[in-house]
């Protein structure tokens, strides 16, 4: 609210300073706005798991469990039953994190407040706070609504969790106090201006619970996912329709067998267990990362990770170290910067807790020269004189010395000519480098001496420099947002190297936060700036949005209530070491040590996992096409491409069995789920999503293989096999399948040569290796499946050895398309 007269603002309140609310009037204000606290929409347990059983690939996995009690198929029905609820159970604990950033943001109110009500002072939950209170605060309170200081000497709050200022902000009479900050120094009686959702920090946690970016792999998968059951769908339709023309005579047990062998093969073909691969995939990276000391809350975050290609980081806390340190000691001729250092830490609190007391306080080399003075008096900081003062003795003299604002103390010593102009020409060189200055003199009480100026600063972490430098590297543009003024946010950039347009953020967004229209000029400002300055919590979300709607990738890094929206809206919000509870919630990684050096190791982890994933995804969706086309063209053509077995209907040359179909899908994709565990690549830049690679890799790779599996046949039943039935053929069919989509993964996972490193993880190879055991034995000995000779199986692997060169060749060029 616009800035008002406290008499004003009391009558307009309709309060009373002197007595307070009375009770009755508090109750009516408490219904009529609401408690003091932060809306939480209820949801039902149904409406939180209704979304894992919505959709195209969930419709088509409880059509087949439909179909399997159809046909009494109790076996299926089981499986697909199970497949159903563990990706429901899985999705459920992904998104569970994410209805935790309300209740976090609830951690960071005051629980008590001390108002008059009735004309006494009483403490009374801080939800039961309404507009017209009168509160009381003091050193070490939260403060528990958003207030305008009506009478005290000074309040100093520490609000850099909602602001991102670096500094503790003196607030005066008539100034307005933020809930949720924290009172550093003074006490002060207030009157609320607003409480709850409408106070500054509940507008951040409104902006919080509507944030959030949708994951781009889980939108892609889900369009591989419907593009593979739409393909099953045709292809079923085409294959029934054929069957029921071919098949004579058609009863009511051949249309059901016919129901159930489109059944399993949709089954086998329709990727049922691809969200419990790639959810396992993700969590065994999480925790891997987890090792690095990275946190992931929000697992669909790690793919974005690996795609980012901007990075928005707070600056305040997350570049810099949030404590503030003594940058430059600069003294006048004839005074030593150790002689000024001493006299700066005489005239600082002993008892306090002030910032800038005790970043010089930590400056000074040796306490031991402190101990021939002796403190006799001190006068904590005024903020309407803005200085302190100490009267200090040594040696049995008796001296004065002031710190404070540096226009204040050269005021103060009635500096002319050249010395004044030195002293200001060093306040304004510091001020335009972003530096805090503060002027420190001595004297006998009436006449002062300009001792030097000291220059503050909030130092980067080791680490921001190098670590920003080797994201840029990776062809990740780094972006630094700040509460903090221009000056001090093109400094800290300059320091980073990440350049100097740095912009305001007001100058950018305007000051209508609430009728925010993103324009192209806006986006074009927004792409092309290397930091923000002067930015609220709304700015930083807006910047974040403004990425996305130009198609980038963005994360962000941030500590504190204020990054909250923005943690949550960025495709991977990442939340620092000793980041506030409500940030944590926010952010989809956590990072547990300092700095910022663990983020580009997650990078590089993200990327293996993205890398994992795609490997599975191009497998996956070349053994559909494999599979179900290979199926039809058989089923429609047999007649034709076989001649020395025939099947004993004499009609139908569907060449695999329900039971085949059955045992494919799960020899396929069980021991597939240790590709989470896999050497991966890492790719240079950011792993994008390329759909037209993806697809033209995988339809090529699928074509192929239906080539090599109808090849295989042909030859089977014109040469060198042993077979003498068309169901010894069908077991011939039911090898080349597993063995040769288990050797199409070791191509789907490499962009060069299969044979070349990264080579497969030992559990990916010996899951494999174990399969093709069994499936070896299975086919000899005939379990399920009727036997064929071990001269044909060694046949079928020979055979698909040779096909890797040729499919790992093509694999090559295709994955070269942009």
């Amino acid at each position: 609210m616009d800035k008002i007269s406290n008499e004003d603002l009391l009558k307009k309140l309709e309060t009373d300073e002197k007595k307070g609310l009375n009770t009755l009037e508090a109750q009516k204000r408490l219904l009529r706005d609401g408690k003091n606290a932060l809306e939480e929409k209820k949801v039902t347990l149904l409406q939180k798991l209704m979304p894992y059983f919505w959709g195209p690939i969930p419709w088509m996995i409880e059509a087949a469990i439909v179909l399997s009690l159809v046909t009494m198929d109790i076996k299926d029905f089981i499986i697909i039953l199970l497949l159903l609820l563990l990706n429901a159970f899985i999705g459920w604990r992904q998104d569970k994190s994410a209805q935790d950033a309300l209740a976090a943001l609830k951690n960071d109110l005051a629980l008590k407040a001390n108002v008059l009500r009735d004309s006494k002072w009483q403490d009374i939950p801080a939800s039961d706070l309404v507009v017209g209170d009168i509160v009381a605060v003091a050193l070490g309170n939260v403060v528990p609504a958003d207030a305008q200081i009506l009478s005290g000497d000074y309040l100093t709050v520490d609000q850099s969790a909602l602001t991102g200022e670096s500094l503790p902000v003196t607030k005066d009479i008539q100034d307005v106090v933020y809930s949720g900050s924290i009172a550093k120094e003074g006490s002060v009686i207030v009157v609320v201006t607003a409480t709850g959702v409408n106070t500054y920090f509940g507008k951040t946690a409104k902006l919080v619970s509507e944030a959030g970016a949708k994951s781009q792999l889980t939108g892609e998968i889900t369009s591989v996912g419907n593009f593979l059951i739409i393909g099953a769908i045709i292809l079923s339709i085409i294959l029934v329709t054929f069957q029921l023309i071919l098949i004579r005579p058609l009863d009511q047990v051949t249309i059901l067998r016919i129901v159930k062998t489109v059944l399993v093969l949709m089954v086998a073909t329709i990727p049922v267990a691809m969200p419990a691969v790639i959810s396992v995939t993700i969590a065994l990276g999480a925790l891997q990362l987890s090792k690095m000391k990275a946190i992931v809350s929000k697992l669909n975050s790690i793919e974005a990770l690996a795609s980012v290609n901007v990075l928005c980081s707070d600056k305040t806390g997350t570049l810099t170290q949030n404590k503030l340190s003594v940058a430059g000691v600069f003294p006048v001729e004839g005074i030593t910067s150790e002689l000024m250092t001493i006299y700066g830490v005489l005239a600082s609190d002993p008892k306090g807790e002030d910032v800038i007391d005790l970043a010089i306080k930590n400056f000074l080399k040796s306490k031991d020269s402190l101990s021939s003075y002796k403190i006799n008096k001190f006068i904590p900081f005024n903020p309407v004189i803005k200085r302190v003062e100490a009267v200090v003795e040594k040696d049995g003299k008796t001296f004065h010395i002031v710190k404070g604002a540096p226009q204040v103390i050269v005021e103060m010593c009635k500096l002319t000519g050249d010395n004044l102009k030195n002293v200001r020409d060093k306040i304004d060189e510091l001020a335009s480098h972003g530096f805090k200055s503060l002027g420190l003199a001595s004297g006998d009480g009436e006449t002062w001496n300009y001792m030097g100026t000291f220059s503050l600063a909030d130092p980067l972490r080791i680490d921001s420099k190098s670590t920003v430098q080797a994201l840029k590297a990776e062809g990740i543009d780094v972006k630094m947002i700040t509460g903090d003024s221009q000056n001090i946010a093109k400094e800290v950039a300059n320091q980073l190297e990440i350049g100097d347009n740095i912009l305001l953020a007001t100058d950018v967004f305007g000051t209508d936060d609430k009728n925010m229209i993103i324009t192209s000029k806006m986006q074009k400002q927004v792409e092309e700036a290397s930091g923000f300055a002067e930015v609220f919590p709304q700015h930083k979300y807006e910047i974040v949005k403004v990425l996305q709607s130009k198609g980038h990738i963005c994360a962000m890094t941030g500590d504190g209530v204020n990054d909250s929206p923005a943690l949550k809206q960025a495709d991977c919000g990442i939340a620092v070491s000793g980041a506030t509870d409500a940030a944590r919630a926010a952010a989809a990684l956590i990072l547990t040590n300092p700095g910022l050096s663990v983020i580009e190791n997650a990078v590089n982890e993200a990327k293996k996992i993205f890398s994992r994933m795609m490997s599975y995804i191009y497998y996956r969706i070349a053994m559909t096409i494999n599979i179900m086309i290979f199926s039809v063209i058989v089923t429609l053509i047999g007649k034709y491409l076989i001649h020395r077995v025939t099947p004993i209907d004499g009609n139908s040359f569907f060449p695999l069995t329900a039971i085949m179909l059955v045992s494919l899908a799960l020899l396929d994709d069980i021991p597939i789920m240790t590709i989470a565990y896999d050497n991966a690549e890492i790719s240079s830049g950011p792993s994008i999503w390329n759909k037209k690679r993806v697809f033209t890799v995988s339809f090529v790779l699928g074509i192929i293989s239906v080539v090599q599996s109808i090849a295989l046949v042909v030859w089977a039943d014109k040469s060198w096999s042993h077979i003498i039935s068309f169901s010894q053929l069908q077991t011939l069919v039911f090898l080349q399948l597993v063995v040769g989509g288990h050797l199409l993964l070791f191509i789907t996972r490499r962009s060069g040569w299969f044979f070349t490193r990264p080579f497969p993880q030992w559990k990916l190879f010996l899951a494999i290796v174990l399969t093709q055991i069994f499936v070896v034995f299975m086919t000899y000995f005939g379990w399920l499946v009727e036997s064929i000779t071990i001269r044909d199986i060694l046949y079928v692997w020979g055979y698909n050895i040779l096909w890797m060169f040729l499919l790992s060749f093509i694999s090559i060029i295709v994955k070269r398309i942009k």
